[in-house]
């Protein structure tokens, strides 16, 4: 594989750890509330807030603000971009895995 296309096949906004990391516990949770990214990735509100905001600007990810228990809680899901995004950086890694004859 051509090492210019590996490093640049995804936008940094895709490529960044904190948004990967919150994109990765967005395709195996299916929908998540802010209070989780917290609790999972450790940051803080503001830290949060600013790589949903990327993601949200981005089109990767969309929100849902609903009231649970008296009280507004915003939950974010992937869009079909993102779902879209995330499948192709799979199929990435799995082919750099196949090219490395799997090891």
């Amino acid at each position: 594989m051509n090492s210019n296309r590996l490093y640049t096949q995804f936008d940094p906004v895709f490529f960044e750890k904190t948004r990967l990391s919150m994109l990765t516990i967005l395709q195996n949770e299916g929908t998540v509330s802010f209070n989780r990214f917290k609790k999972l990735l450790g940051g803080t509100d503001g830290s949060i807030y600013s790589h949903v905001q990327k993601l949200i600007n981005a089109g990767y990810i969309k929100q849902k603000k609903g009231i649970v228990r008296d009280r507004i809680q915003t939950e974010y899901s992937l869009t079909d971009k993102g779902k879209k995004i995330f499948k192709e950086y799979l199929s990435f890694l799995n082919q750099i895995f196949k090219n490395n004859g799997g090891s």
